[in-house]
């Protein structure tokens, strides 16, 4: 299989993650903090020091304001239902994600749309223009999942920090393939994924929550702290970490973690820039495909073939030619409405760094079939 559906999870994990994964069911793969035993123990230790490799890659100052979470999906809930207030106003751009839209349309607060331009950048300008007295969340996503536009959040983390307004950002598809400081962008809470560009398993996340940021808790429950309290403990994590944690998962995150650190995010970025360069090329001469997004963007590619449906071109590469990869909105119709795709939707190509270039001039071969 050529597998191209990276922007969804990376199915290629490097040989460490797998490895430790093996290694923690087999000795460690039990509860942190609940109790004093070696495995537990062990467990904790593994933990934390994904916490801390993980504010090593975001140049975060304190590691135990990194919250755990299943995906980025939880921790922008977590994010979004934790700081609304009644009166508050939310700014969010036109290439959000469904997990960003859904719990702030749902939740009946009060919030504006800053549209983007055609590639789907969206501008500072277009974010301060939405500013009301009562703002006090501005969402934005750091690249696009559709089209792979990275977005400019430093210069609208600035405009955040002028106005006193809490900073939101998606890094969905951006944590381990584009370099994030929080300090420089002025970020005051961070959604991340474990099991795209950071080559963990499936089931990990986090968000990290500045220090002057105070969110309620999503979920409430066992920590394994103040027991006898009947109420959340009111410091992190474990204010926003009851029940069980994915030891498992975030032992295999923690290794990818070290991947790409190791690998560093700059390398991984231009290497995939150059599968991007090589895929773009190679579309430029496919009559009937267009493609959308900028040059300033992610591993990912999303176009459309003349008028034939994104989904059918996508299963049809599934079936013959045996390449994965997505077609239709990808969970994020505002985004498809901001750049004028919504009625059939995008085909969308996404690598890794365990993307070879065959794999870029076999998918070419195909669509050039396709076409004709």
């Amino acid at each position: 299989m050529i597998y191209l559906d990276n922007a969804a999870t990376t199915l290629i994990k490097p040989r460490p993650v797998r490895k430790e994964c093996l290694n923690c069911l087999k000795h460690y793969c039990a509860n942190s903090g609940r109790s004093g035993h070696k495995a537990s123990m062990k467990a904790g230790e593994k933990i934390f020091e994904c916490r801390q490799n993980l504010a090593g890659l975001f140049n975060i100052d304190n590691p135990s304001r990194i919250v755990f979470t299943q995906n980025a999906t939880m921790a922008l809930n977590i994010a979004i239902k934790g700081i609304i207030s009644p009166d508050s106003h939310f700014i969010i751009s036109g290439m959000e994600h469904n997990s960003v839209l859904r719990p702030v349309a749902s939740s009946g607060v009060q919030y504006s749309v800053a549209k983007p331009d055609e590639t789907g950048l969206v501008s500072p300008a277009a974010v301060e223009s939405l500013i009301k007295e009562n703002t006090t969340l501005i969402a934005v996503t750091h690249a696009s999942n559709i089209v792979g536009t990275i977005n400019p959040i430093c210069e609208i983390g600035r405009i955040a920090k002028k106005y006193n307004i809490a900073f939101l950002v998606d890094a969905a598809q951006t944590a381990g393939i584009v370099p994030i400081d929080v300090g420089e962008c002025n970020i005051s809470l961070l959604a991340f994924s474990g099991h795209k560009m950071l080559y963990g398993p499936t089931g990990t996340g986090g968000l990290y929550i500045s220090p002057d940021i105070n969110l309620k808790p999503l979920i409430e429950g066992g920590t394994g702290s103040v027991s006898e309290s009947m109420y959340q403990p009111d410091f992190l994590p474990d204010r926003f970490e009851s029940g069980t944690l994915n030891t498992l998962g975030i032992a295999g995150l923690n290794e990818g973690v070290k991947f790409v650190t190791d690998r560093t995010v700059d390398e991984l970025q231009n290497y995939e820039k150059s599968l991007v360069t090589r895929l773009l090329d190679g579309l430029s001469g496919i009559r009937g495909i267009k493609v959308y997004g900028n040059d300033n963007r992610v591993g990912v590619v999303g176009f459309t073939l003349a008028d034939r449906d994104s989904v059918e071109v996508a299963n049809i590469l599934d079936a013959r030619y045996n390449i994965a990869c997505r077609g239709g909105l990808h969970c994020a119709p505002l985004a498809h409405n901001s750049i004028g795709t919504a009625s059939k939707g995008l085909v969308r190509f996404s690598v890794s760094c365990f993307t070879t270039k065959k794999d870029i001039d076999k998918a070419i071969h195909a669509l050039n079939n396709i076409a004709h």
